[in-house]
């Protein structure tokens, strides 16, 4: 098994390096392809633990020609070829740009130096990997599947969509918001499966000690408020950040933000536009031990999510789930998915997106209320850790890939016989 992502390792998808873990230790074995190289400072933890090798693509054609033109002169004789050429013209014509031109690039060099071993290929998201997967996967005459998740679904044109659907022997999503979308862009609905990410219970063991009772009415002992995203548009931390500034000037606050993100030095001097930066701490990116630890130690998490203007949004954000799984009082929107992990007055808080005077208001409210915080925190952790358990929802991956089940004999059947196609 081969499975294509954008970038690995990196901090902000340790969902799918815990799924890539949890299927070899189920005895899936796993070869890793990305089409980028990592950027972020630090390794989480469970990437440590994955054994699967990588093999890192061309991240951009001309910088390394020659491997491109040794892949081509390989693959363009065998009999996919033709077939991937005219799907990728196809694709070309409706979509001038280089990026295309590029996933072809790697496609072909996938195609090439894949191991013989590797007999079905699986894409991380639905745009950029899973047309490279298409590709190579046409050239090489393999079965294929994806795992679609957020932007990579609201952001991929709907002819895109349909054809990927058509071509891919099944397709998992991590949200009903998201099945029932492709669900009925697919040849038949049950192409399409929800599975959710769920939460690796033992990284995240429940807090120890109590949080304290802070209300706001003391300066030396302010409200914790904590966001862990990526400051880009979709987290809608401008929105956030407007709404700090409408909180009554006598409660005492403090913001700490973890993520790194191309809109945070925006961010900062906008906060200092509103006279509200020197209480906001930007941490940047963190490894998990120091992201738990600030779980801990806050009073009130938030994630203001909202759809982009492009139409990217967040799925089923992670850290939500990772934030009630230490008790943490969770506000945030009703945007994609997340009221199917939030409901709203009785597991956390949920106000509309794009709305800083109602999510003001909400603030304020569980600032001054530690008994509030309390009972939502609870109920949050209970319902994340009965409904939300990673080891409960992996085996039902597992079994699409054939692990473990009375399938295995059938999938590896159907890998092996070269008249099958995606």
């Amino acid at each position: 098994m081969a499975f294509v992502l954008k970038g690995y390792p990196r901090l902000s998808e340790t969902f799918i390096a815990q799924e890539i873990l949890s299927l070899e230790r189920r005895g899936l074995p796993i070869r890793l392809v990305s089409l980028r190289h990592p950027t972020d400072p630090a390794v989480h933890p469970v990437n440590r633990d994955i054994r699967a090798p990588v093999n890192y693509l061309p991240e951009y054609l001309y910088q390394q020609p020659g491997r491109v033109l040794r892949a081509w002169r390989a693959v363009r004789r065998r009999p996919g070829y033709a077939k991937a050429r005219a799907v990728w013209m196809g694709d070309l014509s409706r979509e001038r740009t280089s990026n295309r031109i590029r996933r072809f690039g790697q496609a072909l060099v996938l195609a090439h130096e894949l191991p013989g071993d590797v007999r079905w290929l699986h894409a991380h998201f639905m745009h950029t990997p899973a047309s490279v997967t298409r590709y190579a996967a046409l050239i090489l005459d393999l079965p294929w599947s994806v795992s679609a998740h957020a932007k990579d679904i609201w952001t991929t044109p709907e002819w895109e969509k349909r054809e990927k659907l058509a071509d891919c022997r099944w397709l998992v999503t991590c949200t009903r918001a998201n099945a029932e979308h492709l669900a009925r862009l697919a040849p038949t609905p049950d192409r399409v499966q929800l599975i959710y990410h769920g939460l690796d219970l033992t990284r995240f063991p429940p807090p120890q000690t109590v949080r304290p009772d802070r209300d706001g009415s003391d300066a030396d002992a302010p409200v914790t408020i904590l966001s862990v995203g990526r400051a880009v548009e979709k987290k809608g931390y401008g929105i956030l950040l407007d709404a700090l500034a409408r909180l009554p000037a006598p409660l005492n606050w403090r913001l700490v933000h973890i993520g790194g993100g191309p809109l945070r030095e925006a961010l900062n001097e906008r906060a200092g536009a509103l006279g509200i930066a020197k209480r906001i701490t930007w941490l940047g990116a963190q490894p998990q031990e120091q992201v738990l630890a600030c779980y801990r130690s806050a009073d009130i998490f938030v994630l203001a999510s909202r759809v982009a203007a492009d139409g990217d949004r967040d799925g089923l954000p992670n850290v939500l789930m990772e934030a009630q799984s230490q008790g943490l009082c969770c506000i945030s929107t009703r945007v994609s998915a997340i009221p199917e992990l939030i409901l709203d007055g009785e597991t956390g808080v949920l106000v509309d997106p794009d709305d800083p005077q109602g999510l003001a208001e909400t603030l304020g409210r569980a600032m001054t209320s530690p008994q509030l915080r309390a009972r939502l925190g609870a109920a949050g952790m209970k319902r994340v850790r009965t409904a939300f358990d990673h080891d409960r929802v992996i085996d039902r991956l597992a079994e699409r890939f054939g692990v473990g089940s009375d399938i295995a004999e059938e999938k590896r059947s159907v890998c092996a016989s070269p008249s099958m196609h995606p």
